[in-house]
């Protein structure tokens, strides 16, 4: 077969239950360098032991969620998934897995990087944009993914805008306004290949009856994996296209490049106008009651809707009804599922996402719901905390089961469960705190959380019950432009409540306060 193999046998003289230890030396890159002839080969490997926990405790301790013993097991995996993540890199490569998918797509690379970066690894994501981004075409057009044999030239329309949100959130956390420059001619590229293709779909032939819904979108393709069968005008992919222009916007304000704000504005606004009269259009042409997942086809996909809210940002400005409906669809289908009152075969992971869904709709017992079912069903072995790409029901039956770990559903976790806890708001650039956090949680100790990177700063907050009181004290640090947002987790806010001693009002159900530091009492 071309592959060595060989056996190794060691002696021993061991006296009833004595032990002897062998030390192998098998690295997996650079060369070996075993101990000396002064050296003690268990010292050595005791210090080696402590040194690789030390590293791998200075990449998984950034951040500290202290949480009762109900949540241990969400702060647990969060560290978990972010070692997986870590792990599954290529050199500078982030990828969903090291077998059936040991290549870098830019759509798992960009969802992975805004774990790593809330998680504080700009180090990574930095590798990983000046790696991946030099593989862009010279006509702007961003490669869906990249392996050793170089650019994959499928279009999947997703993946420009995905470049253009990994720069612009490396800048946002890392803060490198010089590294922002030397990327910026990726992202003007990129925006100026998105305008050649939504304008390729604004001509006469997607007015014609029928198509109207495709006017002004991106192409079809099959960034979404249920259209790899026939392309599609896939929200996904216009979504994240939104995502791009809006941050494209965003950085080109930051460098201070005026025209390229008036234009890429300009296309901005013309393309969100196209994008939310073709959700009108194709919701009528349907007959249907909920966002669909594709122009064409009015199908259902909540999973792939949430890119909607995050991180295109776009909850307040979505029709509301169609949201709402959207997500209550998929409740009941979970309700269903969950309780054995609807066979389920399978499902992918990836449905994570809904979990921060739920969290800015404001469902924390969904939320909570949903997280219960996802830890019982689907992570195994239980005590590894991962997931498949793919969960079985039966878990005897031999399936298909992707990489597991899995890099992307692992970010899907890491961003939901941080969400619990803190997620910006981009409606008002506010910072939501523990808007997913159970009432339950706050007895006891509560919860405390330190050095949560967000864009604005790094985050610290302790909250608990005291005396029957609930006080929530923010760590100066993080200064998001709309101040901070506490929703309450019972349902009715108490009263009186200050901040800093002074009397404030809620403001339906939430709680708002400009800075921090910050002492509340309610």
């Amino acid at each position: 077969m071309g592959y060595a193999s060989g056996a190794l046998v060691y002696h021993f003289e061991l006296p009833a239950h004595g032990s002897g230890d062998v030390v192998q030396i098998a690295p997996l890159t650079g060369a070996a360098q075993p101990p000396d002839d002064k050296q003690i080969a268990t010292d050595w490997f005791d210090r080696q032991i402590q040194a690789t926990a030390a590293d791998w405790h200075s990449k998984l301790d950034r951040v500290s969620i202290n949480v009762p013993p109900a949540a241990q097991r969400t702060a647990d995996t969060l560290r978990t998934a972010l070692a997986h993540i870590l792990i599954t890199r290529d050199g500078p490569a982030l990828r969903p897995g090291t077998r059936s998918y040991a290549r870098s797509w830019i759509r798992d690379g960009a969802m992975i990087a805004d774990g790593l970066l809330r998680l504080g690894d700009t180090d990574a994501v930095r590798d990983y944009a000046d790696w991946y981004a030099p593989h862009q075409f010279a006509n702007g057009k961003v490669p869906c993914c990249v392996d050793h044999r170089g650019s994959d030239p499928v279009p999947e329309n997703d993946s420009h805008g995905e470049l253009i949100h990994l720069i612009a959130q490396l800048y946002r956390y890392g803060g490198d306004r010089a590294e922002l420059e030397r990327n910026w001619p990726h992202i003007a590229a990129a925006t100026g290949y998105m305008d050649t293709m939504r304008r390729s779909e604004r001509g006469d032939a997607n007015r014609a009856p029928g198509r109207e819904a495709n006017f002004g979108l991106m192409p079809a393709s099959i960034s979404h994996e249920g259209y790899s069968a026939k392309p599609m005008h896939s929200y996904w992919d216009d979504f994240w296209a939104l995502t791009g222009y809006k941050d494209a916007v965003d950085m080109a304000r930051v460098l201070g490049k005026d025209d390229a704000v008036a234009a890429i504005t300009a296309s901005r606004d013309e393309f969100r106008h196209d994008l939310f009269a073709s959700i009108e259009t194709a919701t009528k042409a349907r007959a249907i009651d909920f966002l669909p997942g594709s122009a064409e086809l009015g199908d259902f996909d909540a999973t792939s809707a949430t890119v909607m809210l995050s991180p295109a940002g776009e909850q307040r400005a979505l029709p509301q009804d169609l949201l709402h409906n959207t997500f209550e669809r998929y409740w009941r289908g979970f309700v269903e599922r969950s309780d054995g009152v609807k066979p389920w075969e399978d499902y992918t992971p990836y449905e994570w996402r809904t979990v921060g869904t739920f969290v800015r709709l404001g469902w924390r017992e969904r939320a909570q719901a949903a997280i219960d079912f996802f830890f019982a069903s689907g992570a195994r072995p239980a005590a590894w905390n991962q997931w498949a790409e793919v969960v079985g029901h039966d878990t005897r039956k031999p399936r298909f089961v992707g990489d597991m770990p899995h890099g992307w559903v692992a970010s899907d976790f890491i961003r939901s469960a941080l969400d619990l806890f803190a997620y910006e708001r981009e409606a008002d650039h506010s910072l939501v705190l523990a808007a997913g956090v159970p009432e339950s949680w706050l007895d006891g100790d509560g919860i405390a959380i330190e050095h949560l990177r967000t864009p604005y700063g790094e985050l610290g907050y302790r909250i608990g019950r005291i005396g029957g009181r609930i006080a929530l004290h923010v760590d100066a640090g993080a200064r998001p432009p709309g101040g901070f947002v506490f929703a309450w987790p019972a349902a009715k806010p108490p009263k009186p409540v200050t901040v800093d001693g002074k009397p404030v009002e809620w403001k339906g159900g939430e709680l708002h306060f400009a800075a921090a530091p910050a002492d509340i009492d309610m």
